[in-house]
């Protein structure tokens, strides 16, 4: 049984001369052809050499949207080479930028139909002798009916095919300012590669649907962006420019720098975010983690510049890691509630750490942590295997116990005992706030809010009295602090 097969041509860009004697060759040896579009400039010389054939420009009256048209003529294709070999041509490369190819490849391999691909100048060969332009820079081909799911990359020249008519190219427009700024020089070529066709003007993106002479042959072509021109910034763009700011021609300050020297900076921008947070300012959020993220980007070119890793290792790392621990997210493991998924998380950083004993993961708690998200860490940590009160009652024993245990301390005289045993006794705190389901860390942090704000009271009061603080008794000034409180009380 013969198997069908399909032949499928280039017509390259546009002029005859492009065209390759082997699928000038190819089209005289099949009786059934098959246009995508008669819309080419080449199909006058086709006609010319005696070439019948039929196109699909039908399908593109019939069908709502392009994606019906493409998956239509792919079926339809394969239909025909079902009763007898057929020829399949399209504009430029058959593999440039031509989904009814793509979605053809995919029916072939289906329906079992063999195919023979015969490869074409394309338009975009053409667009870089239009304009002169070496890729070696590197560029991205985008497709003008697919830039809602296909986004540019303004550091580095972008080519936009298939503008067809103004409605499409006021589309693209809409679409490219969300990258670029209205103002951008593009430049629109039509024909490209066809010299008594070829049409090649420079106009900023705001213009371009105002063009009169764009059509079915119209691409785009943008220039990359310079790092201090853009518009809009990607975290790309964030790791050029700290590689600038540390290179010799760079910043002092940014220069100097080492992983020790920046510590303060990490600690404060990330307490800064906090903050951020608690006062539910999202304008403030968002720049606060923005400088937060600089951090990362600041350890991690340095880190680079000694060879040791460079961001996309920690972005790898950190993906590898989401997904190792979210097995009941990506795998078939199961977490129906947040406990039974922080204990999935927990079981998963055990394996990757190998850690073999609890005290080992106590351990592992990072030192500079603040003492009480420590300690509330390791208190969970036990209790996770069982070592923990059962009952609040016993937890407000044990803080009282400890407050005994300190006053004993002192009535000894001995300041090491003392210190012991204030430790003792703010662990138990801790436990104690544990069990009331609070952080400790922002209760405190609340807490020295509250006693600025009504330390600003008495300070406020004092001046209104003409007194000094350091002259006033405790007595005087205990007035203002409960007069404070009962302020904030009526609130």
């Amino acid at each position: 049984m013969k198997v069908p097969k399909i032949t499928i041509i280039g017509l390259g860009p546009g002029a005859k001369e492009h065209l390759t004697l082997a699928a000038l060759e190819a089209m005289k040896n099949h009786k059934e052809i098959y246009l995508r579009t008669e819309k080419h400039p080449v199909v006058e010389y086709l006609k010319q050499e005696g070439i019948s054939f039929k196109s699909f420009d039908y399908i593109y009256e019939e069908k709502e949207d392009f994606q019906e048209v493409y998956e239509t003529i792919a079926t339809t294709l394969v239909e025909k080479a079902q009763k007898e070999d057929i020829l399949y041509a399209v504009p430029g490369h058959p593999y440039v930028a031509e989904n009814t190819v793509q979605l053809l490849i995919d029916v072939c391999k289906k329906e079992a139909v063999e195919k023979v691909v015969y490869p074409a100048m394309s338009f975009v060969d053409a667009m870089f002798m239009a304009l002169e332009i070496d890729p070696v820079d590197g560029f991205k081909l985008l497709d003008g009916l697919q830039l809602n799911k296909q986004k540019p990359d303004t550091n580095m020249a972008n080519i936009i095919t298939q503008v067809y008519d103004r409605y499409v190219a006021s589309e693209a427009k809409l679409s490219l300012m969300d990258y670029y700024d209205d103002e951008q020089p593009i430049f629109v070529v039509k024909n490209a590669g066809i010299p008594t066709l070829q049409r090649i003007e420079e106009v900023p993106l705001y213009m371009l649907d105002r063009l009169d002479w764009i059509d079915h042959l119209t691409s785009l072509y943008i220039p990359k962006i310079d790092i201090d021109q853009k518009k809009y910034y990607n975290v790309n763009n964030l790791v050029e420019i700290m590689e600038i700011l540390r290179s010799k021609d760079g910043c002092p300050w940014d220069i100097k720098q080492t992983h020790d020297s920046l510590k303060p900076y990490l600690i404060e921008e990330a307490y800064e975010v906090m903050e951020a947070i608690d006062q539910k300012d999202d304008i403030l959020l968002e720049e606060e983690l923005g400088d937060l993220l600089l951090q990362v980007i600041f350890h991690s070119q340095i880190a680079k510049e000694r060879d040791a890793f460079a961001l996309g290792e920690v972005v790898q790392g950190i993906c590898e890691k989401l997904i190792f621990r979210h097995p009941h997210v990506f795998k078939e493991v199961k977490a129906e509630n947040s406990t039974e998924a922080l204990s999935t998380w927990e079981h998963q950083k055990r394996l990757e750490k190998q850690i073999e004993s609890i005290a080992d993961s106590m351990s592992m708690i990072p030192k500079e942590l603040p003492a009480l998200l420590k300690s509330m860490k390791v208190q969970k940590k036990a209790a996770d295997v069982g070592f923990d009160w059962d009952d609040m009652k016993d937890v407000i024993a044990k803080v009282q116990e400890e407050l005994k245990e300190v006053l004993e301390a002192l009535e000894e005289h001995k300041e090491d005992r003392v210190k012991e045993e204030a430790g003792d006794l703010l662990f138990a705190v801790v436990n104690l706030i544990r069990f009331l389901k609070v952080n400790p860390e922002d209760a405190l942090n609340q807490t020295c809010k509250k006693f600025i704000k009504r330390f600003y009271y008495i300070e406020e009061m004092a001046r209104e009295k003409g007194k000094n603080l350091r002259d006033m008794t405790l007595q005087e000034m205990d007035v203002f602090w409960e007069e404070s409180k009962q302020k904030s009380k009526k609130i």
